[in-house]
């Protein structure tokens, strides 16, 4: 399989972004850790259930693994220097200063990304080794909606993607429960 191939097909699927974080508190010194992942799904309401899938080479896999918890904090538009930090990407931003995000604690002790959309905090439930990533199921313990209700931040074709349209336009389907 071609992977620039392979790449190209994928990236004409939208995606969101979000940032997965774990706190490594060994040696009694909290340490943050974060990494950019598109790959976030929903997997079950009963028991609620999400997946990320992260990259082998991501530093915070041992850390996640050692911790056994980890949160999600899903990006509004405005996140997209964070997110580029977070994927090791060009950035203005100190990255072992944890991209210098503001962040609070979840109930777990993750940290939650001050300006997200929404934040998401899980135990590890299952890893499962997929190629060169790693599937991390999460049992949601705790969620909430954040003070942001601003647009998502989206990816596709391998760029971010604004909803310029959706602003402007009345937006079909169902309503949204919240």
């Amino acid at each position: 399989m071609d992977p620039d191939r392979y790449r190209a097909v994928l990236s004409r699927f939208v995606t969101g972004v979000t940032v997965v974080t774990t706190l490594d508190d060994r040696d009694g010194v909290a340490r943050p850790f974060g990494t950019t992942v598109n790959a976030f799904s929903s997997v079950s309401l009963d028991p609620p259930l999400i997946l990320v899938t992260i990259g082998r080479e991501r530093s915070i896999l041992p850390v996640l693994a050692r911790t056994g918890r980890f949160a999600v904090s899903i990006l509004a538009e405005e996140g997209q220097a964070l997110s580029d930090c977070f994927a090791g990407g060009p950035s203005v931003a100190p990255r072992e200063d944890f991209c210098g995000a503001r962040w609070h604690p979840s109930v777990n002790g993750q940290p939650l990304l001050a300006d997200a959309l929404a934040w998401i905090s899980c135990e590890l439930e299952r890893t499962i080794e997929a190629g060169d990533h790693t599937i991390h199921l999460g049992r949601v313990v705790d969620l909430s909606l954040g003070q942001n209700e601003g647009w998502p931040l989206l990816y596709w074709r391998r760029q971010y993607l604004r909803i310029e349209h959706a602003a402007s336009v009345a937006l079909q389907g169902k309503p949204d429960a919240t």
